[in-house]
Order: structure tokens, then sequence, then C-alpha cells
């Protein structure tokens, strides 16, 4: 196998100018870097790239930290970062969480110790000041989420306002018992989509109730489980932070002959596949997902090649998808007993 000093030694140069004409760095004449270029096709030369990026402290690896690889959500998410990496010369490594604060922390150390070229959150739990101290290490976007009072890049939707105009969606339909289940508490997007849900029943003159306000986890299981309070309060509609929510709930539905829409509509979050399978179709608000993987992973790389990024805080628009799954509310719609 042929080495950089078999290159030199063919076109009669140093190994240093040899090194500059891979390394595109300039100060070779264009005949000596054509004799460079000919020596390298002749000995069919292959530079050593992990001594090379080691040298330069390049990587080639991007990091993106996702709270659950088995969450429908983020296929589309992580195919549109897949998909810009991939033209970029970039290998992404997935690093999943189980939404643990602890993993996330231990990823953080992973990326300090053995480096990247840079890291994307689709989580951010962990304490601020660990993201900040990364930041010294190497670029850092977040996309989904954003931090608090901390100047890193974000690429997101306007969570407040897409839960508004999924809530003021219902109330137009008559609705006035509008239930809510939202995300874990703790998390950004889930305070925003309360305060939305809540800013559109207050516009509208309608009480907030809290015995119909649920703290979810984004997973089926828990739309499920507060379907039998819901239904019991006499909720004519319901509004779910995610998708999946949603589903569960219409199936607790479906197990006690509870018809969707005809007796309680309900509202997802997220768009993903399963919205548009299950029946009835469910309406929900969509997030642009293969977008947001796109934009960010574009941002991500500028900040590695120590481009300017013009906007920092990217918000991009969501969109409510109106399907089968809500009508206009009718008096006594929801039966009082039997849940």
């Amino acid at each position: 196998m042929a080495t950089i000093r078999d290159v030199a030694k063919l076109a009669g140069v140093s190994t240093a100018t040899v090194s500059r004409v891979l390394n595109e760095q300039g100060g070779v004449n264009s005949e000596t870097k054509q004799k460079v270029l000919d020596a390298i096709k002749k000995l069919n030369y292959k530079p050593n790239t992990i001594a090379k990026n080691f040298r330069q402290n390049k990587t080639d690896t991007i990091i993106v930290v996702i709270p659950d690889i088995t969450n429908t959500f983020f296929s589309k998410i992580l195919l549109g970062m897949q998909d810009v990496a991939n033209a970029n010369g970039y290998n992404v490594l997935l690093c999943n969480t189980n939404n643990d604060v602890e993993k996330e922390l231990e990823y953080i150390r992973f990326t300090e110790r053995r480096g990247a070229d840079g890291i994307i959150f689709l989580t951010a739990r962990v304490n601020y000041t660990n993201i900040l101290e990364l930041t010294k290490t190497c670029p850092v976007v977040v996309a989904c989420e954003y931090i608090d009072n901390l100047d890193i890049p974000t690429v997101s939707i306007n969570n407040f306002k897409a839960a508004y105009e999924a809530s003021e969606y219902l109330i137009k339909l008559g609705h006035k018992k509008i239930a809510y289940i939202n995300g874990p508490e703790g998390i950004v997007l889930s305070r925003d989509r309360l305060r939305g849900y809540k800013a559109a029943l207050e516009r509208y003159g309608i009480e907030i109730d809290e015995k119909l306000i649920f703290e979810g986890d984004f997973y089926y299981e828990s739309g499920y489980k507060h379907a039998k309070q819901i239904l019991e309060n006499e909720a004519t509609a319901v509004f779910t932070a995610s998708d999946d929510m949603a589903a569960g709930f219409i199936r607790y539905c479906i197990d006690n002959n509870i018809k969707v829409p005809e007796e309680v509509s309900v509202v997802g979050f997220d768009n993903i596949k399963l919205a548009s399978i299950i029946k009835p179709e469910l309406t929900t608000i969509a997030q642009p997902m293969y977008e947001i993987g796109t934009t960010a992973m574009d941002m991500l790389i500028k900040l590695i090649k120590g481009e300017e990024v013009e906007k920092r805080n990217i918000v991009l628009e969501h969109q409510l998808i109106v399907r089968e799954s809500c009508m206009p509310y009718e008096k006594n719609c929801v039966k009082s007993k039997g849940y």
C-alpha cells in the first residue's frame, strides 16, 4: 500500500507539500500540485482519514441525542438530518436516552471526552449549565424544544400558538367542556401547549376547569388511562399533546362503545402516520418533521464550518389538519354514565 512518502518521492517534492495539496491549504503552484495529483493517481494512494481527522480535531461525526428512538414522531426528523448530513460528508451517531436525564448527561460527557464535530439535541432536559459547558467544546443545536435564557441555536414550532389554534377549533365547533391531556411537567413544550390551551379558553370566556386537565407522557397508554375520568367529567371534546395519546383515548372509547366524534370530539398533535390510519382519522396539529430535521442539521453544519448563522432561533410553520374525529357540539351528546 502506497504511503505519503511514496507520493512525495514520485512527485519529487516533500511530504509537507503533498500534505498541503491533500488538505487544500494553498501555497503550492499549479505545476507542482499537478505532479502531486498525478503521483496520487498513479500509486492509487488513499490518505489515512482517521489520522488526518485526528490532526485536524475533525471526526466527520455528528451526534444526535434522541429521547426515545421507538417514538415514530422522530423518524422523519431523523431522516431529514441524515439526508443533510450525508450530503455534506458527515456520519450521524444516534444516542437514545429513553427519557433519562442521566443518560443525556452521559452523552454530553462522552462528547466532551471523545469529541464530535457537533451535536443536536431532540430533547433538553438536563441542567442548562451542562449544555452551556458543552458549547465550549463543539457547536450545539436544539431541535423541537428550546432552552429558556440560553443563547443556543434552536429549531421548533410555536407550540403556544399551535395549541391555541387546536383548542380554538373545538371552541368554534361549539364545545365548552374541553379536556386536555398534556405532556410531562417540566418540559418547555408541555408548558407552552398548556398555556395555549388555557389562553384559547380564556379568550372565548370559557372557565378553566382544572379537573379537565391531565398530565400525560405523550404515549398511547396515558391517553387510554385518562379517558375514563375525562368522560365521567362529561367533557364533550378532548385535545391531547400527541397523536399517540389521542389514539389511546379513542381506543378506550371503542372498548366502551363510545362513538367518536358523535359523542366526543378528539384533536391530537404531531400528525404522525397513525393519525391518518386510525378510524376515525384524527384531526391534529401537523409539525413539519422532515423540515425540522433538515433545518437543524443545516444550521449545525454551518456552525461547524464557522459560517455565520443569520437566524439562530428558527420557528417553522405548523398546520391544523382537519379529518374525521371532530363534529359540532350537540346538547347531551356525551353519555353521563357507564364509563
